[in-house]
């Protein structure tokens, strides 16, 4: 079967890469893939598969069932959604969409799961059990694309046992597979702080309540609730990266903007750890004669894989590309609204490798000049299907 599954694979290889050049071509932001849901539903048409529209209104699903379809049921997953970047890469396939570009391999990850289909349903004669479909959209934007589709009942009628979901990798070469069981990556929460005072002239300092100075307390002050609150043994981030204080060299002004994230690797902390924000910043302000509104946009959970499922899915993609090709990942603080999949079902979401130093493909995700190594979709669509027929015979 694994030899099917490879020529498959290479049979359909250039298919896979001229959709994926379509869907780069043509990207569009979180929540607005009206094109690329069209484009995928044809893409499955043709391939003899009738997908469900309009699952979170612009997402989808559909089915791959092979003999004895109620024996098992497992699920594969791909988002669709691009960023807004303005593209730098000089390619036939640049972004015709000015200021959007597919800079975290959505595209990627779409293609290669219609590559999947092709070779599932070619072989749905020689593997027992259903395959469920979902391509997803706004996974770049809260509340999250996925939390959206398992409201729609992405996951019901039926209702997958498990679930598999792959990302593109640049910091691992074309042709190695990352996999990690266990806690793996971070929840991602949005702060956002309004720190008000009274503004002032810049040289009469006593007739105001400056915010900038506020400000400045409550940002170094929140540091304590990592250095000092949060346990060692659990990861956990809090950064700032915009702060505006539209005032001038001799102007104090009413208010600061403060935006930033918080990261963390267990809920029942990351519930704690928004209340002391909340409260140590707007107890600082109070306390130097200001205020401080905080709104605390709440993002998507950590993300868990399932050991055993994870296991067997490494063990799987061993087979698949040798054992000298599986990569451990370490704890990473980035974020992805899978985790929603795993707090509902096992699952496993692991990384295809995407880099090749050689053709100059080093750039990481959500940059301008993000691209990956093309061959990785034809070890990817490959990959995938053979995880999904040994998850459904395990």
């Amino acid at each position: 079967m694994i030899d099917k599954v490879k020529k498959l694979a290479k049979k359909y290889a250039s298919d896979v890469i001229n959709i994926r050049r379509h869907i780069h071509a043509n990207p569009e932001l979180s929540y607005q893939e009206y094109n690329t849901a069209k484009y995928v539903a044809e893409q499955l048409r043709d391939i003899g598969i009738e997908p469900k529209e309009g699952v979170a209104e612009t997402g989808l699903t559909a089915v791959i069932e092979g003999k004895n379809p109620t024996k098992k049921v497992i699920a594969l997953r791909a988002d669709m959604d691009a960023l807004p970047i303005t593209e730098a890469n000089d390619v036939p396939y640049k972004s015709k969409n000015e200021g959007v570009m597919h800079a975290c391999g959505h595209d990627a990850h779409t293609a290669s799961l219609l590559g999947t289909c092709k070779i599932l349903h070619e072989l749905r004669n020689e593997f027992e059990g259903t395959i469920k479909l979902i391509f997803q959209p706004g996974e770049e934007k809260n509340p999250g694309g996925a939390s959206l589709m398992i409201k729609d009942g992405a996951l019901k009628n039926p209702d997958p046992s498990s679930i598999l979901g792959q990302h593109v990798m640049p910091l691992i070469p074309v042709g190695k597979i990352g996999f990690r069981s266990g806690m793996y990556m971070a929840s991602c929460d949005e702060i956002y702080l309004t720190v008000k005072g009274k503004g002032g002239h810049g040289a009469i300092p006593e007739l105001a309540v400056d915010p900038v100075l506020i400000t400045a307390h409550i940002l170094v002050a929140l540091q304590q609730i990592i250095s000092r609150n949060a346990s060692p043994k659990t990861p956990t981030v809090l950064s700032f990266g915009k702060v505006i204080a539209n005032g001038a060299t001799n102007i104090i002004p009413d208010e600061v903007k403060v935006d930033g994230t918080f990261r963390a690797m267990n809920e029942e902390w990351r519930a704690e750890a928004h209340k002391k924000i909340t409260k140590m910043a707007q107890s600082i302000a109070e306390g130097m004669g200001g205020s401080c509104e905080v709104f605390i946009s709440k993002g998507y959970p950590y993300l868990e894989n399932d050991p055993l499922t994870t296991e067997a899915a490494r063990k799987a993609a061993s087979e698949y590309v040798g054992p000298e090709n599986i990569v451990e990942l370490p704890l990473w603080m980035g974020a992805e609204d899978f985790s929603y999949y795993t707090q509902e079902i096992p699952a496993c979401f692991y990384r295809l490798g995407t880099r090749n130093e050689e053709k100059g493909i080093t750039s990481y995700v959500h940059t301008p000049t993000f691209n990956i190594d093309e061959s990785a979709l034809e070890i990817g669509s490959g990959l995938m299907a053979w995880l999904a027929i040994n998850s459904l015979s395990s």
